[in-house]
């Protein structure tokens, strides 16, 4: 298949072009490289990717209509075979950020998204995959998450956002006759993770000796997913489903605090913990239900979260040099 991957340079699109090339897919892979975090995170992932044959990378913003039809044409991929699929990873993402900026995840989330819609009904690509986020669901929806519970009251910009973007991907199937497949990710973790999410945090400042902020008592629990898994789950959601949303998560919520204690024990140093107030843009709790992507994709998550995070801490070993100094 001839694919295109929107942030290619990201966490999980970094992840998912690595598969798409083993599997001997030819991947065209776009990212603005913005400094939302710390850009050498996204160079590091670039880098394992550069090499790899059957990749072409460019670095283009979802805001430039022109660049981005440029990648649809024929003789992109040095062959005149059209895109087969849209795998659109790229994204704004986190919850707090998007209380101080909520301007720029609509321009990136919805706007973005909609320019990639767009090119793909232009260009007769059948198949579109989104990334979407499991901060659609509210307080009200009962646990396990539901891909049809209640997504109408999200708590934060970012998840207001990605709820945009869901409704326009159905609009572009029902329009257009786009299979579509909506991805809702369960906090992804993994080596050369995003550095505002919390093991990133957790296991930086563990290893370096400074205290951890815990945003609440620490109770909170997260459906924590390794970014293998969330990888191989978007892959498989490259076949036709007609429109399906999916959740892609471990089904097994842990206590924050109970994280701490295992990165403890795997890096072998003690937390200083300081306890703060918690944000009210944050769920007390998430866990997927994942009896659809068992159905539809075969998935299920294979990781776990003991092995997870012993692999990230091994990365963030291996590359301490450079990974102690970026701003968690």
């Amino acid at each position: 298949m001839h694919v295109l991957v929107t942030g290619c340079a990201g966490f999980i699109g970094a992840r998912v072009t690595e598969l798409l090339l083993a599997d001997r897919h030819s991947v065209v892979g776009l990212d603005n490289l913005n400094d939302a975090y710390d850009v050498r995170l996204k160079r590091w992932r670039l880098d394992q990717l550069r090499s790899r044959p059957g990749f072409l990378f460019r670095q283009l913003d979802l805001s430039d209509r022109d660049g981005l039809r440029a990648l649809f044409g024929p003789g992109t991929r040095g062959s005149q075979a059209p895109l087969d699929a849209v795998l659109h990873l790229a994204a704004r993402a986190g919850v707090r950020q998007s209380v101080e900026n909520p301007y720029v995840y609509f321009e990136t989330n919805v706007a973005g998204t909609l320019n990639v819609l767009e090119l793909c009904r232009e260009f007769a690509v059948k198949k579109f995959v989104l990334a979407s986020s499991s901060s659609l669901y509210g307080t009200a929806d009962r646990r396990p998450f539901r891909e049809d519970a209640n997504t109408d009251e999200p708590l934060s910009p970012y998840a207001a956002s990605k709820k945009g973007a869901e409704a326009l991907a159905y609009t572009y199937h029902y329009l257009h006759g786009i299979d579509v497949t909506t991805l809702r990710y369960f906090t992804a973790y993994g080596p050369a993770m995003r550095p505002d999410m919390s093991l990133f945090r957790f296991v930086q400042r563990i290893s370096e000796g400074q205290p951890i902020a815990i945003f609440g008592d620490g109770s909170q629990e997260r459906d924590f997913t390794y970014v293998d898994d969330i990888g191989r789950g978007t892959v498989a959601a490259l076949a036709p489903v007609g429109h399906a949303v999916i959740n892609l998560g471990a089904d097994k919520p842990v206590v924050l605090l109970d994280v701490v204690r295992l990165i403890e024990a795997l890096a072998g140093k003690k937390a200083r913990l300081e306890f703060e107030p918690r944000d009210p843009a944050d769920m007390a709790a998430t866990w997927a239900d994942v009896s659809q992507a068992e159905r539809l994709l075969g998935w299920r998550a294979q990781w776990s979260l003991e092995d997870g995070v012993r692999a990230l801490i091994d990365w963030y070993r291996a590359n301490r040099q450079w990974a102690k100094d970026i701003r968690a």
